[in-house]
């Protein structure tokens, strides 16, 4: 099978694009370390991991190896009925590195699915206790969870939500403070089923970074209303903000905790919900009634799981939390640089993320005709940045070396001084 683009138009309706407008996509042929190289030999270097996902490089051959052996053995079976060694591995590893609260595993496939099942297991969760009044969620405003149709409803950005608002349930939408969600607590105390939050950072919804002292006041009015939290780590799970979980930046223990993204290194799509054993339990019940019934063809694919496993072992012996904490200092030292520049409102970061928030082109937020424009000079540049409207944003793979970041700022210093 070749690798080259064919002549033909490509019936792929792709992901987050207007297709009337957009320009055809790059076809890749191949990728290595932090770099991607395009069928027509072009070299370009992967500044969003290539969306949030790869940690570890393009191409890591100790991952590249763990897919390998594990599918001479077993690729793919159902996990209802049957298990496998690495599903078992994977949870276990995820059970002792996560909160000590959350003792029990479900996977599924994304970080939507992930969140999916989150909503669904505290919903029963309180129908279980005989409270099924408790059907009201509580999320922040900006933020973002996924883009199926529950996730969507605690999410809060319009230009992504708005044309489903029929579909969706139910939501109160917390201001980033204390008391807006005091307030909201006490005004529905008999109804919230659970709290949602991403800690520390806002993703989609703008880089947007908080202290962690409003994470700490999230689990302390969760708490003491007796009601869940769940901490969506989609986005920033597994060394993103400088912590292997951001909720250790409270600290904080959630009820539950969404992972994805950067649980397989980039490689291949898996989720996991972890829950504590007290809502677990409410589950437990010689009434098959009471049975959890949700799941997906590939849960706990096993190559999946296998590469999961392969990635958690790189991450600590190539120390990537402590590369983490170098990439931050040389972060911060670099957009020192920008304050000058007019096009430059805000910057700020946290851990591997460096964040330049610019005046907008034509409307603040995702719909700011800014981003699509620097998406294409930057990628003429040799360079992937995809930014959210206005906010222009660089996650690179851990792996990057001090010159490639150089290079990166650099380059986004030419390309911003010419706007």
């Amino acid at each position: 099978m070749s690798n080259h683009p064919t002549d033909e138009p490509s019936p792929i309706w792709y992901p987050y694009t207007q297709m009337l407008t957009a320009p055809e996509p790059v076809c890749l042929d191949k990728a290595e370390g932090v770099y991607l190289y395009s069928s027509d030999g072009q070299k370009i270097l992967d500044g969003i991991s290539s969306w949030w996902v790869n940690i570890h490089g393009h191409s890591h051959p100790r991952l590249n190896q763990a897919i390998d052996t594990q599918a001479k053995r077993l690729s793919q079976i159902m996990l209802a009925g049957f298990t496998h060694a690495p599903a078992q591995q994977l949870a276990l590893e995820l059970v002792d590195r996560t909160p000590s609260r959350l003792e029990r595993v479900f996977f599924s496939d994304n970080g939507s699915t992930a969140v999916e099942v989150a909503l669904k297991m505290v919903y029963q969760y309180w129908r279980n206790r005989g409270q099924s009044q408790r059907n009201l969620f509580v999320a922040f405003e900006h933020a973002y969870h996924g883009d199926t149709v529950g996730a969507m409803a605690v999410g809060n950005i319009q230009e992504f939500h708005s044309e489903f608002s029929d579909l969706l349930f139910e939501v109160r939408h917390a201001a980033e403070n204390h008391k807006s969600l005091k307030t909201i607590l006490n005004q529905e105390k008999d109804r919230v089923a659970a709290v949602l939050v991403e800690p520390m950072v806002q993703g989609a919804g703008g880089m947007k970074i908080y202290p962690a002292q409003f994470l700490r006041d999230v689990r302390t009015l969760t708490q003491e209303a007796g009601i869940p939290l769940i901490a969506d780590e989609v986005f920033t799970g597994f060394g993103r903000t400088g912590k292997m979980f951001a909720c250790e930046h409270g600290p904080v223990e959630p009820d539950l905790m969404c992972l994805s993204k950067g649980l397989t290194g980039g490689y291949l799509p898996l989720a996991a919900t972890l829950v504590s054993d007290e809502i677990y339990r409410t589950f437990l019940n010689k009434d098959r009634a009471r049975t959890f019934f949700h799941g997906h063809s590939f849960t706990g694919n096993a190559l999946s799981c296998a590469v999961a496993l392969e990635s958690l072992a790189v991450f600590d012996e190539e120390e990537h939390l402590e590369r983490v904490a170098e990439l931050e200092l040389l972060f911060t030292e670099r957009l020192r640089d920008f304050h000058k520049l007019a096009i430059v409102r805000e910057t700020r970061g946290i851990g591997a993320l460096a964040v330049l928030e610019l005046e907008p082109r034509t409307q603040s937020g995702y719909l700011d005709e800014l981003g699509p424009q620097l998406t294409k000079t930057f990628l003429e540049e040799g360079l992937l940045l995809r930014p959210l409207g206005n906010v222009l944003y660089f996650l690179p793979p851990y792996v990057i070396t001090n010159e490639e970041v150089h290079w990166v700022f650099d380059t986004i210093k030419r390309v911003l001084s010419r706007q």
